[in-house]
């Protein structure tokens, strides 16, 4: 039987659903998933306590291309910092009045068909909010 293979959206779909319930298992609330403005993207929005938590998730099928977090480029993370600034201005929140941090989740996977994960990383504070601006 031949195997499915999937878009890069698709499997980017599929990491981002095993970081939901990665956080979800770490009580993180979930708010949003996929907020998108033009020129950016923030992955996954959630609570963790009173903070306000910002998630880029990188997913690997394998490592020819490096690790998953070695993929966030400069020009990446300041398109998530345009997006967390465009979200708060769209919530009607400011940057200086509530507690927000930006974490990664990079997943490193075995199989392009499977859902089989090999190992998941969490980095809390990946990036302030002024590196790269």
């Amino acid at each position: 039987m031949k195997k499915k293979v999937l878009t890069q959206r698709q499997r980017g779909d599929i990491g981002e659903n095993q970081a939901v319930e990665f956080l979800e298992k770490l009580g993180y609330r979930i708010l949003q998933q996929n907020f998108y403005i033009r020129g950016g993207e923030i992955d996954i929005i959630a609570k963790d306590g009173d903070v306000l938590v910002f998630v880029e998730v990188k997913t690997r099928y394998n490592r020819s291309f490096g690790t998953p977090e070695e993929s966030i480029s400069r020009k990446k993370i300041q398109c998530i910092q345009r997006s967390i600034v465009l979200y708060l201005h769209q919530k009607q929140l400011s940057e200086f009045d509530i507690d927000f941090r930006i974490d990664v989740i990079a997943i490193n996977r075995k199989d392009n068909g499977t859902n089989t994960v090999s190992e998941i990383r969490h980095y809390k504070d990946a990036f302030t909010f002024d590196d790269f601006l």
